[in-house]
């Protein structure tokens, strides 16, 4: 079994979308022809973000709900100065038992998305 896709319910679309399209690179593709509006961001081949507009009522913190999203990717230290570099705030942990290092980033509505590097895992 393979995560297929996630959806993320934005109130602000434009702006989570490039958000996501400057952060991680993901470009827009083909969608289907929905009643609603929203965009399918694609890795490559595939449609591995699709947005759609949320707004509404802010859900109970002790409702169900998906914590974050984390992404698989390369390259730690030229991430980090990405993100240094353009002002967005992160946060990081290292498991060096893992062979892992992630940093932590928050779209402009505030959904959490954890970035995951593997082989990267040397503490600065």
């Amino acid at each position: 079994m393979q995560l297929d896709h996630v959806t993320l319910r934005t109130a602000d679309l434009e702006a989570t979308r490039q958000f996501l399209q400057d952060l991680l690179g993901l470009t827009i593709g083909f969608r289907p022809n929905f009643s609603f509006p929203g965009y399918w961001l694609y890795c490559g081949d595939e449609p591995i973000v699709h947005l759609t507009p949320g707004g509404g009522p802010t859900m109970r913190r002790d409702a169900e709900m998906i914590d974050h999203v984390g992404f698989r990717l390369e390259g730690y230290d030229a991430f980090r100065h990405k993100l240094d570099e353009t002002g967005i705030p992160y946060s990081t942990m290292d498991l060096s038992e893992l062979g892992e290092r992630r940093l932590f980033v928050r779209t402009p509505g505030g959904i959490l998305l954890e970035l995951v590097f593997r082989g990267d895992a040397e503490t600065n």
